[in-house]
């Protein structure tokens, strides 16, 4: 509650020094787009929890974002720096996939570290082109890797087991992919855009995913609803 709190009096607080936001949000809607404040983008990064990376640094760099964060290496403190190009997004009820470009990453040990890993950074015999390989050693990241290799990372969020296995929340990708998924992501020098596109499969498509999602396979009381099934609805099927 004390963070959700903090990040809404930062938003206010950004909002009235920054007034054009406003005007900004309302443009991008109509193209249907959305931007976050690389700004409101440090702030979170700043509330992460003790086993997460430190001291976080978040800058521009069209049309990724150029990232930089103190984090444990296999045993071993790092600093590492890194731009992030997010080239795909794959949205559905069966798929949550980041599809992500790695480009000049650099690592630094922090400290008098003498573990194998400092040993290949510093030597500098660690390829650090292939840093889609080395954050398959990172911990809770590696966990969610699909198929990542070389500069490019693939992150399968349905391996989460609170997303993967929550038929509800699948239900509600499936849905809401239907008629609106993310088309790209880039970056400025002050934001990073979402662009959305409508309708994906077409109307036919998204008709037939709220006829699957939401009647068929949706909850009780709402496929009750439709006509014919109300005596079903009330005797719980």
């Amino acid at each position: 509650m004390a963070a959700r709190q903090a990040l809404l009096e930062a938003a206010t607080s950004y909002l009235r020094s920054h007034p054009e936001e406003v005007v900004r949000v309302l443009r991008n809607a109509l193209g249907l787009r959305f931007g976050v404040p690389i700004a409101g983008l440090r702030f979170l990064a700043g509330q992460g929890g003790d086993g997460g990376p430190k001291d976080v640094e978040i800058d521009s760099d069209p049309p990724g974002i150029r990232v930089g964060a103190t984090i444990g290496l296999m045993g071993t403190t790092v600093r590492a720096t890194t731009s992030i190009f997010i080239e795909r997004i794959r949205m559905s009820a069966d798929e949550l996939r980041l599809e992500v470009r790695l480009e000049g990453t650099t690592l630094r040990v922090l400290g008098d570290a003498e573990s194998p890993v400092a040993a290949l950074i510093k030597s500098g015999a660690l390829d650090l082109t292939k840093s889609g390989n080395l954050a398959a050693h990172l911990p809770k990241l590696n966990r969610l890797l699909g198929e990542s290799t070389g500069n490019r990372l693939v992150i399968d969020l349905m391996k989460h087991p609170k997303i993967g296995k929550s038929k509800g929340l699948r239900r509600a990708l499936g849905l809401v992919s239907s008629i609106i998924t993310v088309h790209g992501v880039e970056s400025d020098d002050g934001h990073v855009d979402v662009t959305l596109r409508a309708f994906p499969n077409g109307v036919g498509g998204a008709v037939k995913a709220v006829r699957d999602h939401l009647f068929t396979d949706g909850p009780t009381w709402i496929r009750g609803m439709l006509p014919g099934r109300r005596g079903e609805a009330r005797a719980g099927y």
